[in-house]
């Protein structure tokens, strides 16, 4: 991690109170660095509708489902369109309905899946579910009595096993 700072907040105070968070300050200093317009085509909305339920809406009239690929890769989830055909033949005198080729790049968390999109009236909906796996949900830890011997022989031995 080369820089802890992202405009004003300074990350560098939590670094020595965290353990594992690496990827998200990589992933804010990505953020800092990037230097790229916004990509405000096609318009979006990020819905959250609990703790654990997510929409991402995006207006994509004009575009048909077989024009329009959405996939995960890496904690990103990628939602491209591109017109299949353009109709050369027509005059417009005025063309407000963006057809131009898009791509649409959401950060996801680890545990955030895609739970499946669906199109209506124009409106691309992706449904994101944050799963979290029991083994990262709150357990509570028995405190052996006796010492640290206890629990180190403890230890060692399911680490044996597990071998």
């Amino acid at each position: 991690m080369t820089h802890l700072n992202l405009g004003r907040i300074n990350f560098a105070p939590l670094v020595p109170q965290t353990v594992g968070f690496d990827r998200f300050f990589d992933a804010f200093d990505q953020l800092a660095l990037d230097k790229l317009p916004a990509n405000t085509f096609p318009p979006h909305n990020i819905v959250k509708l609990d703790d654990n339920n997510y929409l991402v809406e995006l207006a994509v009239a004009g575009f048909s489902e077989d024009e329009i690929e959405i996939e995960t890769l890496k904690g990103e989830l990628t939602i491209s369109g591109k017109k299949a055909t353009v109709d050369e033949n027509r005059s417009y005198l005025h063309r407000g309905i963006g057809t131009r080729a898009f791509k649409k790049v959401v950060r996801l968390a680890d545990t955030v899946h895609v739970d499946g999109a669906a199109l209506e009236n124009g409106i691309l909906t992706v449904k994101l579910v944050n799963v979290i796996p029991e083994e990262k949900l709150p357990k509570r830890i028995p405190i052996a009595s006796g010492g640290n011997d206890k629990v180190l022989t403890s230890t060692k031995n399911k680490t044996l096993l597990q071998e």
